[in-house]
């Protein structure tokens, strides 16, 4: 097993926890596809800072902007009827963005790991 980092992994605000899963997700393609997949991957990858500013604009402006950009259309509608579910969603959303983005992460790893197999 490799323990030094991709070269192909450039984030500055990378977790161990997403580093494990990018990892794991990459193990089994060639180099090609890896550099296609960490493409593909940073191109949709969100920053939890990002989300951290939506969430907090949320207070002031518009709730659920959040929820839109994590690509969770019904919740961010919901939260924009409901003023953020009278703010506890939002409060909620800034206790979890962390793990919302994370989650989101994961998806958008999925979705690129998919991609790059197809790729020669």
């Amino acid at each position: 097993m490799n323990m030094y980092p991709d070269p192909n992994m450039n984030y500055a605000d990378i977790t161990p926890e997403e580093m494990g899963f990018l990892h794991q997700a990459t193990e089994g393609l060639n180099e090609n596809q890896k550099r296609y997949f960490y493409t593909v991957y940073n191109s949709k990858r969100k920053n939890s800072q990002e989300i951290l500013l939506f969430t907090l604009l949320g207070f002031v402006g518009c709730a659920g902007i959040q929820r839109f950009i994590l690509g969770q259309i019904g919740m961010g509608i919901l939260y924009i009827l409901s003023c953020g579910l009278c703010f506890i969603g939002t409060i909620v959303d800034l206790i979890k963005n962390k793990s919302l983005t994370l989650e989101y992460n994961k998806n958008m790893a999925y979705e690129s790991h998919r991609m790059a197999l197809m790729t020669p």
